[in-house]
């Protein structure tokens, strides 16, 4: 019996690690950083305009003073479940500051252009900027995550005022990233 449960065990682990090796995904090397972990597939143009843009323009649009003929309508987080909706923006845009760090990652596609106005430069350009200027990009992106703490402990005290000057360090901290390596030739006045 001793021999037979054995034999068993044995039989059962072999199956086993074949059965682990056999579900263990193939890896392409080639996309893998030598200095990290990571895979970057999307490029950060996709990052911004998916998962930055979508996560900042709420936080941007929570606070509104419009006037028209009618009237002047003030817009404001006032349920819960605005205030909570905002954070979860707040947090997300926290978090994807470490998604623009990732090393390897490219600006965009080759066949997609990045440049929005006559004063950005193409996406090579800007990735030897980022490249050769990469621990500045670094603090660019902690900036990003250090102002979206701000604006969750705005929002945790829903306090609208201080969620609005937040929504001012935001711009600014985007714009400081942008003008350095998007369009550092333009001069735009202060």
């Amino acid at each position: 019996n001793l021999i037979a449960t054995l034999a068993l065990l044995v039989s059962t682990s072999a199956c086993t690690e074949q059965a682990e090796v056999a579900a263990t995904p193939v890896v392409d090397k080639s996309i893998i950083d030598a200095e990290s972990n990571f895979r970057p597939r999307a490029t950060l143009q996709e990052i911004m305009l998916l998962v930055v843009d979508p996560n900042i323009d709420p936080i941007w649009n929570s606070i509104a003073t419009i006037s028209t003929a009618e009237g002047v309508e003030e817009i404001r987080p006032q349920s819960d479940e605005d205030w909570t909706k905002l954070r979860n923006h707040a947090l997300t845009l926290r978090e994807v500051a470490n998604l623009l760090v990732i090393p390897g990652r490219k600006v965009a596609h080759p066949e997609v252009s990045t440049s929005t106005h006559h004063t950005e430069l193409h996406a090579e350009a800007i990735e030897a900027l980022i490249k050769a200027q990469w621990p500045i990009f670094i603090e660019r992106a902690h900036a990003l995550q250090d102002a979206a703490d701000l604006a969750i402990k705005a929002i945790d005290a829903k306090d609208v005022d201080k969620l609005e000057e937040v929504g001012g360090i935001i711009e600014h901290t985007c714009e400081s990233c942008h003008s350095q390596f998007w369009y550092p030739d333009d001069k735009r006045p202060n």
